[in-house]
């Protein structure tokens, strides 16, 4: 492979998709856009055009101008697309930010108010298996038609109104998506729309929303450091950038650095910001809380996702929102506590009802087991891994048949690989699987899983150096006691702590596979009653490892496969295991 091959499609290529596209829509006698005679595919493939290549990313990175003229450009997006930043008024935004557990509270806050029957919008990224689960009405993807549709009207609207003086026609990727998630919210006329930032916060292309009903924080780390700040001060300023002057606010418990960047944040902007009280206050006098998502952390989520529910039903003067109980005093809170009251039913509903794929997810299969969860900092892998050790004690059986776990992992960007590695070492794994986030290894016809930001041998050689940190973590037989002491979660329950796990008996074994397809078959030799692929590829069992192992796995009473390190790498997974989300 020659180190410079790219993915990238070029903005000629672009260009000849969107005329090839427009003759199909339009035909010979230039009649009327029609959804149904364009291709879901093409559009896709187009939007795919819209990734920065590789190349192209590094300089800019390198070269990063003004963040704030970043986010007056994407204010001139909107304007050519035909709206004004006040139009965005009319959707009634719940504007969610934070390292980890932002996408899991926006769809707890959706389902809520879902559960009201309110008709709700739902942008979030990244999509798993298909581009449109990124815009969802009433808590379902979009349709094919429905994202054809308006994806074209938008792309030729920014084609017309282009700058002849400028080489740059069209927004990158995100910023067409946030786009186009405004426009479908406003002609399928929600009532609201919870919308996830993408990257921080201040100056997140999303963050061109100026009145939003509420605004959430949830729990925050270190992650995106080359855009962010390396410090958790540092992308606590970024994540306070969408507090607005007048708008409630509500955060989780934080470390008390970063909480005193956002109180400070808060007090600049005049925005009103409480700290949610713990789900425990909310269940008092009352049945327990259930949740739709596994996992002790998504009960700081759910606490925040009910007070943004609450707050928004409140400011739009809703009935049923919850009878307020006697708080406690918080004298020693470093910020006003938000009201604790309790949960009416359809805040109950939504909170059980709620499903988030990718995230603490368990599919049974046999004599498999697939834990997905797209974990990748430290603090949401850590509780990734509580999860998955809590999860395998739960279902412990009681024999002499062997068990097999296996780690199935990718990391991308600036993250630490080798400090996530470390994070999952004590859980015993008899195998570490790596591979990249690529279903298969020659270009399919699914272009939901390109990606143009990366060069294939890139991604290569990534796998490998994950395994060489994992092949030196087993060499120092590293296994950090993180489990008898206190939780890093803020004020996270002691239920959260596990016993130290005993020295693992034997070192793990590590293989790398040159796609997700290739991997999946080496772990589920055949077992798996839904991914049956035709045969496997020639050489799968060369190596001695892949040999040896095949015949543990074929053997084993149960498979346990952890998927994790990136939510990209959960998606491929999905997609393979799951053909109906592909439907």
């Amino acid at each position: 492979m020659k180190g410079d091959r790219s993915l990238a499609a070029s903005w000629p290529v672009a260009k000849k998709l969107w005329r090839e596209a427009t003759m199909e829509r339009l035909g010979p006698s230039g009649g009327n856009f029609s959804a149904k005679s364009a291709s879901f595919q093409d559009a896709v493939r187009t939007l795919n055009t819209l990734q920065t290549n590789a190349s192209y990313l590094k300089q800019m990175k390198s070269q990063q101008g003004d963040p704030q003229t970043k986010l007056e450009a994407m204010k001139l997006y909107l304007a050519r697309s035909g709206l004004q930043v006040e139009d965005l008024d009319q959707l009634n935004i719940i504007h969610i930010t934070g390292t980890k557990g932002k996408g899991s509270t926006c769809a707890f806050t959706e389902r809520i108010l879902r559960s009201y029957g309110l008709k709700t919008g739902f942008f979030s990224s990244p999509h798993l298996v298909q581009v449109r689960e990124r815009i969802r009405i009433n808590g379902q993807p979009v349709s094919r038609e429905l994202f054809t549709k308006h994806f074209w009207r938008l792309y030729q609207r920014l084609e017309e109104t282009k700058d002849s003086k400028s080489c740059v026609s069209m927004p990158a990727y995100f910023y067409f998506l946030t786009l186009m998630a405004f426009h479908v919210f406003l002609q399928e006329k929600v009532d609201l729309a919870v919308v996830e930032v993408g990257i921080g916060g201040a100056y997140d292309c999303t963050n061109i929303i100026r009145k939003p009903v509420v605004c959430g924080v949830s729990s925050l780390g270190i992650d995106h450091t080359s855009l962010l700040g390396d410090t958790v001060e540092k992308i606590a300023w970024q994540k306070g950038g969408i507090f607005k002057p007048g708008v409630p606010a509500f955060t989780v418990p934080q470390p008390d650095g970063p909480l005193a960047v956002l109180k400070e944040r808060a007090e600049q902007i005049s925005c009103p910001l409480y700290l949610c009280p713990q789900l425990e206050a909310l269940e008092e006098g009352g049945p327990p809380l259930t949740l739709g998502l596994e996992g002790e952390h998504q009960r700081f989520n759910a606490a925040l996702a009910l007070q943004l529910a609450r707050c928004w039903l409140q400011q739009k003067d809703h009935q049923g929102i919850g009878e307020l109980t006697a708080s406690r005093p918080s004298l020693l809170q470093p910020l006003p506590l938000a009201p604790v009251f309790q949960p009416t039913s359809h805040m109950r509903q939504g909170l059980r009802d709620t499903e988030w794929l990718g995230r603490s997810q368990m599919l049974r299969r046999g004599h498999l087991t697939w834990y997905l969860d797209g974990a990748h900092t430290s603090s949401s892998m850590q509780a990734c891994v509580r999860w998955f050790r809590q999860a395998l004690h739960r279902g412990e059986r009681r024999g002499s048949a062997p068990e097999v776990r296996v780690l199935l992992f990718n990391s991308t960007g600036d993250r630490d690989p080798a400090a996530l590695l470390k994070l999952l070492q004590p859980c015993q794994f008899d195998y570490a699987v790596f591979c990249p986030n690529l279903t298969e290894v020659s270009p399919t016809d699914n272009a939901d899983q390109q990606n143009f930001t990366v060069t294939l041998d890139q991604v290569l050689l990534r796998c490998l150096e994950h395994q060489q940190h994992w092949r030196r973590l087993d060499e120092e037989q590293a296994s950090p006691d993180l489990w008898s002491a206190p939780s890093p979660e803020p004020g996270g329950p002691a239920s959260l702590r596990l016993p130290p796990c005993p020295p693992h008996p034997h070192s793990s074994s590590s293989l790398v596979f040159s796609c997700i397809s290739h991997a999946l078959q080496w772990i589920t030799q055949g077992r798996d009653p839904v991914f049956q692929p035709p045969s496997p590829p020639r050489g799968l069992l060369a190596h001695p490892v892949a040999g040896s192992g095949a015949s543990v796995l074929r053997e084993a009473a149960a498979i346990h496969v952890l998927v994790t390190g990136s939510l990209h790498l959960v998606g491929g997974v999905l997609k393979l295991l799951e053909p109906s989300l592909s439907q």
